[in-house]
């Protein structure tokens, strides 16, 4: 029944973060959008809807799809896409002789690494390669609250959950597809709070993270120059890094944050390179992706600073909009998560 149900209907991505709501259709076959939709959201009530529970999830989306959707979503089976920030994901490895009791290692992995009792989260594992007598897994877990507050606000508007994943899995999709991603990559997703890493190598290897983002660059920017944040959110989307008579102060401001962000871009890498990659695996680029990512000259700094071919992802060129008007070129980077989710293809979900 599972089966064909997923056969016969059409799905689409649900992204929901600490600052805002997307939804997004896409007929897979002509890679047209449908119908896509944005609602800003508070930090602090979306945090106690997904650890206590509340009507604010289902209330924002009731609000989303009644007066802030442009064009149709082609059904109410989703995807829902999580905030990275409040998963864990782990890969590791284990002798081939150990699969019968794999599911042991993993609680073992669960125990040893995440600050949260096995008892209260959701966990899920896969095994994505089998090479010299050993497995390579990927585990991920997520508080069962948040699960199931999430479950119940999307049933709460009539939608039907079908799977559930990290949004950066979502934007390793679209990346795959339209951003020569297929080789070892890794992901700069940078929001409008957090910064999301991530290593991709076939599929997500490893993410990391930290509470830095587009909006702690205003916010940098403001304080250091002395402006006000409408003020310094334009010198950092017009002017940012780039070679220009304000790029001395700008980058003054900016450095110690994006500092932040290498050095955890740095420890991902160091994970990957002494636990995870083969002897033939070695990464070829990073790709900056995100609403925080609009800031000129920023991909010339990540290739200076590890010395990698880095560039701002634009995946948008992948995406028909037909007739329907599209997002503002500055807004556009918000959409790369939720069109990944849209993106799933049934054979994908887990069954």
């Amino acid at each position: 029944m599972n089966k064909l149900f997923y056969k016969d209907k059409p799905i689409i991505g649900l992204d929901v973060s600490s600052t805002d709501m997307k939804v997004m259709s896409i007929d897979l076959g002509r890679r047209l959008v449908t119908g896509y939709g944005v609602i800003d959201l508070d930090p602090l009530q979306v945090r106690k809807a997904f650890d206590e529970g509340s009507n604010y999830i289902i209330n924002s989306l009731k609000t989303l799809l009644e007066q802030k959707l442009v064009g149709t979503l082609a059904s109410e089976h989703v995807v829902l896409g999580i905030p990275t920030s409040r998963t864990f994901s782990r890969t590791f490895t284990v002798p081939a002789s150990t699969e019968p009791t794999l599911k042991d290692a993993v609680a073992l992995e669960v125990g040893q690494y995440i600050p949260i009792p096995i008892s209260l989260l959701y966990v899920d594992y896969e095994i994505i390669e089998r090479s010299n007598g050993t497995l390579t897994v990927i585990m991920s877990a997520v508080p069962r609250k948040l699960v199931d507050n999430m479950l119940a606000a999307c049933e709460g508007v009539g939608l039907s959950v079908a799977m559930i994943e990290p949004s950066i899995n979502a934007v390793a999709r679209v990346l795959k597809a339209t951003e020569e991603a297929y080789l070892p990559t890794v992901i700069v997703d940078i929001g409008a709070t957090n910064t999301d890493i991530a290593v991709l190598d076939g599929s997500v290897r490893i993410t990391g993270g930290l509470a830095t983002g587009g909006n702690t660059f205003t916010l940098d920017i403001a304080k250091k120059m002395g402006v006000t944040l409408e003020n310094a959110h334009q010198l950092k989307v017009l002017s940012g890094l780039a070679p220009g008579p304000k790029q001395a102060k700008l980058s003054s401001a900016l450095k110690p944050s994006l500092h932040s962000i290498l050095t955890e871009t740095r420890k991902v890498i160091r994970y990957y390179n002494e636990r995870l990659s083969n002897n033939n695996g070695r990464l070829e680029q990073i790709l900056v992706v995100g609403s925080g990512s609009n800031v000129p000259g920023i991909g010339d700094f990540f290739t200076n600073e590890l010395v990698m071919p880095s560039r701002v992802a634009s995946p948008w060129q992948a995406l028909d909009f037909g007739e329907l008007p599209q997002p503002a070129k500055q807004f556009r980077s918000r959409y790369i998560s939720v069109a990944g989710l849209a993106n799933v293809k049934k054979g994908e979900m887990w069954q």
